[in-house]
């Protein structure tokens, strides 16, 4: 996956008007993009279908099918409705001069093609499909051949991830001068395919303030010298483990050992277990045996913390406690119930942490699930926002925030991760690498990068994304974080 950044809709129209004013034209390098992309990718003699819309988006498609028979490739077009934009009616004219067939309408009896081309709809689409773009989208979808969409695939909102009303379902996207979070985040994760940037040469002085970027966290301050000794690398507390939900702060523990914290605590609600006999390094100190939270660089509240008193009195310790603080599960459930809580949470000044998934976020914002994922981005960034702290809101396309905002998109990992126990496991990744003295945005970003690294290593060797357990996940994270440290 290629790097690059993330504008909003609003500075990539800038971005486009400013390179026009330099006579850039985008359009043309946008076809020509899309044709080098079908040279690296079909034969040349492969039959393509070329799909173009009444828009800039259309225009892109009709240059790139002038410039693909030139190249000798057998092309169709087909545009069921007139040009609408200017430019789409300048293409429409040449391609009709270069004499290219254009279709209104698939004949029935069309054979597939090797590849289709969707050019029907850009990034602008902000409204439902009518009825009879739908059924079109639909027969396209239903062709048997792999689909190439230019910037995002038709009738997907580029920024949101949710298809308006149908979308054509793409194989690759090959996305122009920026990514669009809306490719690797909710639905728009299954809809785009693989994704590629095409910055089409637009020069970087050119490029607005971005809004994010995609996450490639990097573990180089990570480097360990050889004069080491584990308080080099600090001490995490873990909170939580309530009755029936040990194995949750179990989980996390082992994680933050693995992550690299020099001393791991375990201060379970659970009183019954007195050692970890598979991590006997994990100290632990039942909860309702302490009269304060043993003394650690960083404390990570939340895996099976549960919401009994205890529970809530020790959380407020943790709120409390001057020291770096990552907050998931249970703790975020109590947060949103105690307006009390929340405050405090947000009036913070040592770094902190949250980690919902979209349920905890809904909660958290006091929305539905469905409005949480209908614009994960937006959402993300009002918690980060109303919290002061970083973000990590989970699923497809996680993403961090920071507090003003900036957020990074994650592109690794994937159904593998679909599992209980795995939010503990990044849980107690997150507190380690604080611990390790990284900033909290970086230390968060490194962290769910390196989950999802594990859950690719285990899918390429699997064959599949089906079984990765949470404790498996946390011997592949080990491996993965020393092979970044090692430049891989």
């Amino acid at each position: 996956m290629d790097g690059g950044p993330i504008l909003s809709l609003e500075a990539l129209r800038r971005l486009e008007q400013a390179a026009a004013g330099d006579g850039l034209k985008l359009m043309r390098r946008a076809a020509l993009a899309a044709a080098d992309w079908v040279a690296r990718h079909c034969p040349a003699d492969a039959p393509l279908l070329v799909c173009a819309g009444p828009g800039n988006n259309g225009g892109d498609a009709l240059y790139a099918a002038l410039e693909l028979q030139r190249r000798g490739h057998t092309v169709s077009v087909l545009q069921p409705t007139p040009p609408g934009s200017a430019e789409c009616r300048a293409a429409r004219r040449q391609a009709e001069d270069a004499g290219l067939a254009i279709l209104t309408e698939l004949p029935a009896d069309m054979p597939s093609p090797a590849l289709l081309i969707d050019g029907l709809f850009g990034i602008g689409l902000t409204r439902p499909l009518d009825p009879a773009w739908q059924a079109r989208i639909a027969r396209l979808n239903r062709l048997d051949c792999p689909k190439l969409a230019l910037d995002c695939p038709s009738g997907l909102d580029a920024y949101t991830g949710q298809p308006l009303g149908a979308a054509i379902r793409a194989d690759h996207t090959l996305t122009f001068l920026c990514h669009k979070p809306g490719l690797f985040g909710g639905p728009g994760a299954d809809l785009a395919g693989r994704v590629e940037l095409a910055t089409l040469d637009c020069p970087a002085e050119r490029y607005p303030q971005a809004q994010g970027e995609l996450n490639r966290a990097s573990a180089a301050t990570l480097a360990r010298p050889r004069d080491s000794h584990k308080g080099s690398y600090g001490a995490v507390s873990i909170i939580g483990g309530a009755p029936g939900m040990l194995g949750a702060a179990l989980l996390a523990g082992r994680s933050a050992l693995a992550g690299g914290a020099g001393k791991v605590y375990l201060c379970p609600l659970d009183d019954r277990l007195p050692v970890d006999p598979a991590a006997p390094e994990l100290m632990i100190r039942p909860a309702d045996q302490i009269a304060a939270l043993p003394a650690a660089d960083v404390l990570a509240v939340g895996p099976g913390l549960g919401q009994q008193e205890l529970a809530e009195r020790l959380l407020e310790l943790a709120i409390a406690a001057p020291c770096p603080l990552v907050l998931d599960a249970d703790a975020l459930n109590l947060i949103a119930a105690d307006r009390g809580l929340a405050a405090a949470a947000a009036a913070r000044r040592a770094p902190t942490v949250l980690t919902p998934h979209p349920a905890e976020a809904a909660r958290l914002l006091r929305l539905d699930t469905a409005a949480v994922q209908a614009d994960r981005v937006q959402h993300a960034r009002r918690l980060a926002v109303h919290f002061n702290c970083v973000v990590v809101l989970k699923g497809a396309g996680s993403l961090i925030v920071r507090p003003d905002g900036y957020y990074r998109l994650n592109t690794s990992g994937g159904p593998e991760l679909a599992a209980a126990g795995q939010g503990d496991v990044l849980t107690g990744l997150i507190a380690a690498l604080l611990a390790q003295d990284l900033p909290a945005f970086d230390a968060a970003s490194l962290a769910v990068r390196l989950h999802g690294l594990a859950g690719d290593g285990y899918r390429r060797e699997a064959g599949g994304p089906i079984g990765l357990t949470a404790s498996a996940t946390t011997e592949r994270i080990r491996l993965e974080l020393n092979r970044l440290l090692a430049g891989g």
